[in-house]
């Protein structure tokens, strides 16, 4: 269900890194606990990000939440499907559903993360004591 090459966060984020670049998104956990996504709201090309910070906010019918960054570095990128379809972020939250890429600053960052089995623990963990 999480795709083993990315790397997660605790706050629903996921990575997948490839050379220097970094694709960002939330997990398919994230977008359930959202319910249906309205709106998405991503930083500028350029804008510089810090792991543990927030770079966005994704708006459902329920809430508003705001998405942190896995990792630190320079967006280089942004989903811009997602302005005219933010609810992709419900039907493919792990695939075309991303919404930043980003040049990392700091790869060793990405070693601190969860692999897909840790973060399944995490969320196991997490709906048991519910």
């Amino acid at each position: 269900m999480y795709p083993s090459d990315y790397r997660y966060t605790k706050d629903h984020e996921w990575i997948k890194v490839s050379g220097e670049t970094g694709t960002i998104g939330i997990t398919d956990y994230a977008q359930h606990e959202l319910g249906d996504v309205v709106f998405v709201e991503l930083p500028a090309v350029g804008k510089q990000i810090t792991a543990g910070k927030v770079f966005g906010t994704i708006e459902s019918v329920k809430a508003v939440s705001e998405i942190f960054a896995p990792v630190s570095g320079e967006v280089i990128e942004t989903n811009a499907a997602l302005a005219n379809a933010p609810e992709m972020v419900n039907s493919d939250p792990h695939g075309a559903a991303w919404l930043i890429k980003t040049k990392l600053s700091n790869p060793a960052e990405v070693s601190t993360l969860m692999d897909a089995a840790a973060y399944q623990a995490f969320i196991s963990e997490k709906e048991a004591s519910a």
